[in-house]
C-alpha cells in the first residue's frame, strides 16, 4: 500500500468552501493535492493531464455530473475514484458503482473516513486492472483458437474442401489456415502397401 504522503489527489468539487474543507482534511493526514476541478469536464481533462493516484469526485455538478465524468475517466484515463455527495440513495450508489466509482462518502467526510475510502478505492482499482489484464489475456488466447464447425463440402474423390469463397483447397491447407495445426507427411499402412508393395514392411508405418 502506498503511504499517504506519496498519494497524489485531484479534488473535484464545485462548491468552493466544501472543496477547501476537503483539501484541509486531506493535507492534515498527509495527502498531496495536485489540482482542483470545478466541474465534470475539468475533472476529465485534469485527470488525463495530471494522472492523479486518486480522484475525489463530487457527483452533483454543472456542465457534466460526477457519474458521467467518472465514466469518461474510466474509458480514457482510468483512475481510482471516491465519490463525494450530500445524497445517499441506493439508486445513486448503483449508478456510481457502474460508472467506476470505487468508494462512496457522504459530505462532509472526516479524515478517518477519507483515508478508509481512499484505501478501498485504490484496492478495488488494482483488482479491476488485474481483471482487465486477465480478460485481455483470455481474449488473446481465444483469438488464437479457431475452431471448425458446421457442414464442410468435401470432394468425394480428391478430398479437397470448398471454402467460403467457393474455392477448392487441399484438406491440409484448409485446416492449417483455420487452426493452429501443422502438418507433417507420412504414409499409413494401407497406402504404403498399395503404393510400394515390393518394399512394404509393417514397421514402415511405425
Amino acid at each position: 500500500m502506498i503511504q499517504s504522503h506519496n498519494i497524489r489527489v485531484l479534488i473535484v468539487e464545485d462548491d468552493f468552501l466544501v472543496g477547501e474543507t476537503v483539501r484541509g482534511v486531506l493535507e492534515d493526514i498527509g495527502y498531496q493535492i495536485i489540482g482542483r476541478a470545478m466541474n465534470g469536464l475539468q475533472a476529465v481533462e485534469m485527470t488525463q493531464t495530471l494522472r492523479p493516484d486518486i480522484v475525489l469526485m463530487d457527483l452533483q455538478m454543472p456542465d457534466m455530473d460526477g457519474i458521467d465524468a467518472t465514466r469518461r475517466i474510466q474509458e480514457n484515463s482510468p483512475a481510482p475514484i471516491v465519490a463525494l455527495t450530500a445524497y445517499d440513495t441506493p439508486e445513486l450508489v448503483e449508478k456510481a458503482s457502474q460508472a467506476g466509482v470505487g468508494a462512496y462518502l457522504l459530505k462532509p467526510p472526516n479524515g478517518k473516513e477519507l483515508e478508509r475510502a481512499i484505501t478501498i478505492a485504490l484496492a478495488r482499482f488494482d483488482d479491476m486492472v488485474e481483471l482487465r489484464r486477465l480478460n485481455k489475456e483470455l481474449q488473446d488466447a481465444l483469438d488464437q483458437v479457431q475452431t471448425l464447425s458446421g457442414l464442410l463440402p468435401i470432394c468425394s474423390s480428391c478430398k479437397k474442401i470448398r471454402d467460403e469463397e467457393n474455392h477448392w483447397q487441399p484438406l491440409e491447407v484448409y485446416i492449417r489456415d483455420r487452426s493452429e495445426a501443422e502438418f507433417t507427411h507420412s504414409l499409413c499402412p494401407d497406402c504404403a502397401k498399395k503404393l510400394y508393395p515390393d518394399y512394404y514392411k509393417p514397421e514402415m508405418s511405425d
